[in-house]
């Protein structure tokens, strides 16, 4: 073999490696997806058309005080539970927040969904900006803050809209869901 073609070898391996450690980068740990419909009463919950605050305060916020009750009693009924695990956005760990994983945890599965919410402060969610963006990932600007989802080439699972797993900004907290449509669930704990 010419020094050439190893050299050439050698470069396509190295920007397969890099690509594929990009990818694992900018994606998250879990594989959120929408349940499989089987009948109308195991279609996921609707969304409310905005986000809201609820009255829960940030340091009793829970993976069902998240969620509207009619979506906990929904997920419920489907034999569904949450895992509670940290919050993360991007590789920021926000150490008050929560991210919950809702799905069916008596069979392996990669049919769960994600809602989180956690508080924020300006300079992590300026690196945590940065780091989702410089991986990849869409931003758009809106009336509820900012919004910033997974690119369309790496998302597994995406919404009617087509969003995947998509974190929204606002002043002084962030909120995150495996689709764009999802966080409208989420309830905001008063802060």
């Amino acid at each position: 073999m010419t020094a050439l073609r190893r050299s050439i070898l050698a470069t396509l391996s190295l920007g397969a490696a890099s690509v594929a450690l990009a990818a694992c980068v900018a994606a998250p740990a879990a594989t959120p997806t929408t349940p499989p419909p089987s009948s109308a009463s195991s279609a996921p919950p609707v969304a409310s058309p905005e986000p809201s605050v609820s009255a829960t305060s940030d340091a009793e916020a829970t993976c069902a005080s998240l969620l509207p009750a009619s979506t906990v009693a929904d997920f419920e009924e489907l034999g569904w539970t949450s895992q509670e695990g940290p919050f993360y956005a991007g590789g920021v760990e926000l150490a008050d927040g929560i991210q919950c994983t809702w799905g069916d945890y008596s069979v392996a599965t990669d049919h769960v969904q994600i809602y989180g919410w956690a508080p924020i402060t300006d300079a992590a969610a300026s690196t945590a900006k940065n780091e989702l963006l410089s991986g990849g990932w869409r931003s758009e600007e809106s009336a509820d803050g900012l919004y910033i989802t997974e690119s369309t080439d790496t998302a597994i699972a995406t919404d009617d809209e087509g969003y995947g797993i998509t974190y929204l900004f606002g002043d002084g907290w962030v909120t995150i869901s495996d689709t764009k449509q999802g966080l409208l669930l989420i309830e905001r704990p008063a802060s």
